[in-house]
């Protein structure tokens, strides 16, 4: 039996650039006067998509016209509603033989940005001509990486002396793609400080794109970039900031709880959503975020997620976390996403009885297993005041994603704002996670990305002000679920906009995320010895710590770090906060961090309590009262 012919020419692209297409199909049947072909391109007209063609006459570029037995034909522009892609639709002015051609030209048309092996473009053909389209033809492109632009080093921000690493090196194109697409004989030299003077190591660009580099090793306490040079260019790059401390019992993992990806839709296809996100973000870990509402995360995409998840999930490589995002009602509820500690959990639908309430899903489900991360607190329709905050679940807060930051609001100084128009989302000044923090809650610090569904779906649209994908680093023992996790609940993390700047911060040796108390440590009443640093990734524009909701100290800045010690000898019942539930009152630090290419770090705060009162030591809203009393 004959088969039908699908031929691409040229049969492959680099990616992002322009040329001259021809998909020529060759029928193995008769096809009658009439028939309706429809060629879908299988983009969304997204920026890193294949670019959509225009139904324009041949002789304009970016055009697409169809071609048979010398006849034109031109386009008819279609959409798919399930898929939203585009596609083109062409009727045959004649019939078509068995081994004849139907060929589909593109003019001066745009390649995708992203690398694709065997790239599809579908022919769906009706031959009776009343577009009820069933079977298709596929034609195949390879879309690889193109000419070599930077070189990306991966290591890790914290490592112990003499305590073996690897790095990796990512050969990459002007679109952020693997490639091997250089000058012949290019070679780059791989240089730190300390390196040992047998070491002297030229690197060829392999076709893989990528070189792992093993057992890399600091003699001394310090910060280091490792250094990169292209022998051919000249050209020189280095790896983000890595503090090699004398003895480290935590190591510093960076990944995502929320966002997507401009690239891959996850609900479409998340292994490959997976892959990415490990592979060419070069994550350490991840979370889903899908929105639990059946219309955009049905049950067969939650069980497909599920299954990905459990797959993905590798000790000391890769940790994949099962989670998702639910609306609630504004202020008393917001937005937040859920993250499981475990596999195989299910997602909690708002529309069902059983879990159309954030109380309900408190009392039936385990906080150790379980996290619920207010998100976009600050945004108008997402809001969340945090009256019925809830420490147990509620132990790290959203402070910032690529919609804005929800710190405080923008007339107290927001360095993100939330900003939309008409169509966008307002900012809310009841979300602000400072007066959250000034009325006694306490959680840690992360961030989100990129998101365009729920209640985001239009701002990319909009005139909504947008930032960078946020990044949110973890404080952890190992690599693993189980340790990130614990360590999120313990509030041992903070947030970036996307850049690997390291941030520490300690008080009394206690790190980011604790709770101490005069109780236990008598002398913080009169004294809090606060450490920390911060390494940027470019230089440094400001360093501040916060104290209770204000600049404490503007910290001294060198070039791209900072390192300081401060003694707060103001005495704790001067300054300390009076909370709205029984807990003591209390002051709470945190370091806020910001480069001069805009790029902001927040530390998790750091809570000191006065719990050993006296009557020295009253605090000053309880004096002010006692005074009322008396008079």
């Amino acid at each position: 039996m004959r088969r039908s012919i699908c031929l691409c020419e040229p049969s492959a692209a680099l990616a992002g650039d322009t040329a001259n297409w021809r998909f020529i199909y060759t029928t193995a049947s008769h096809l009658p006067k009439g028939t309706r072909l429809r060629f879908d391109l299988s983009s969304k007209g997204r920026p890193v998509d294949w670019q959509i063609p225009d139904i324009h006459s041949k002789d304009k570029e970016n055009a697409i016209w169809a071609e048979v037995a010398n006849k034109t034909i031109a386009a008819t522009k279609t959409e798919d509603p399930q898929s939203a892609t585009i596609a083109f639709e062409f009727t045959l002015p004649v019939e078509l033989k068995p081994g004849e051609n139907f060929t589909i030209y593109i003019k001066a048309n745009a390649a995708q940005k992203t690398v694709q092996r065997r790239r599809p473009f579908h022919l769906f053909i009706d031959p009776k001509g009343k577009g009820d389209y069933k079977e298709s033809e596929t034609f195949f492109l390879d879309v690889r990486g193109n000419h070599l632009k930077t070189l990306r080093i991966i290591a890790p921000s914290l490592v112990s002396r003499n305590k073996r690493f690897d790095v990796i090196v990512r050969f990459e194109d002007v679109f952020g793609n693997l490639t091997s697409n250089a000058p012949e004989g290019t070679l780059i030299d791989l240089s730190y400080e300390h390196l040992r003077e047998n070491l002297n190591w030229k690197l060829f660009i392999p076709e893989t794109g990528f070189i792992a580099l093993p057992n890399l090793y600091f003699n001394e306490p310090g910060i280091y970039k490792i250094q990169l040079r292209n022998l051919k260019t000249k050209e020189q790059y280095f790896s983000p900031p890595i503090k090699c401390l004398p003895d480290g019992a935590l190591s510093l993992y960076w990944g995502a709880l929320h966002g997507e990806s401009e690239r891959i839709d996850s609900a479409e296809n998340i292994e490959s959503f997976l892959r990415h996100m490990r592979d060419d973000r070069a994550l350490q870990f991840f979370a889903t975020s899908c929105f639990d509402s059946e219309e955009e995360t049905s049950g067969d995409v939650w069980k497909g997620i599920v299954q990905q998840v459990a797959e993905f999930n590798e000790d000391d490589r890769f940790v994949a976390l099962l989670g998702f995002q639910w609306l609630g009602e504004p202020k008393e509820e917001g937005l937040r996403q859920f993250l499981y500690a475990k596999d195989s959990k299910p997602i909690m639908r708002r529309k069902d009885t059983k879990t159309n309430s954030l109380k309900k899903i408190y009392k039936t489900n385990n906080a150790k297993e379980m996290l619920a991360i207010p998100s976009f607190t600050m945004g108008k329709s997402t809001c969340y005041n945090f009256e019925d905050y809830n420490p147990d679940f509620e132990r790290v807060v959203e402070i910032y994603n690529a919609w804005g930051s929800s710190e405080c609001s923008a007339k107290e100084g927001n360095p993100c704002p939330i900003q939309g128009g008409k169509n966008g989302i307002a900012e809310s000044a009841e979300g602000a996670i400072q007066k959250a923090l000034n009325r006694g809650c306490r959680f840690g610090f992360v961030a989100g990305g990129f998101d365009d569904r729920g209640p985001y779906s239009g701002l990319f649209d909009s005139d909504q002000s947008q930032y960078p994908p946020g990044m949110t680093a973890i404080l952890a023992k190992e690599h693993s679920r189980a340790s990130l996790f614990e360590a999120l609940q313990n509030r041992s993390c903070y947030a970036t906009t996307g850049e690997r700047i390291i941030v520490g911060l300690h008080i009394a040796g206690h790190s980011m995320g604790s709770e101490l108390d005069t109780k236990t440590r008598p002398g913080l009443e009169f004294n809090r010895h606060i450490t920390g640093y911060c390494i940027g990734t470019s230089p440094l524009s400001e360093a501040v710590l916060i104290r209770n909701g204000e600049v404490f100290r503007t910290l001294p800045i060198q070039d791209d770090k900072a390192e300081f010690e401060i003694d707060d000898m103001e005495h704790l019942s001067t300054i300390a906060l009076e909370p709205k539930s029984e807990r003591p009152p209390f002051v709470y630090y945190y370091l806020r961090v910001t480069q001069e290419d805009g790029h902001i770090a927040w530390s998790s705060p750091i809570w000191v309590d006065l719990t050993a009162r006296s009557s020295s030591t009253v605090s000053p809203k309880k004096a002010k009262k006692k005074i009322k009393e008396e008079l």
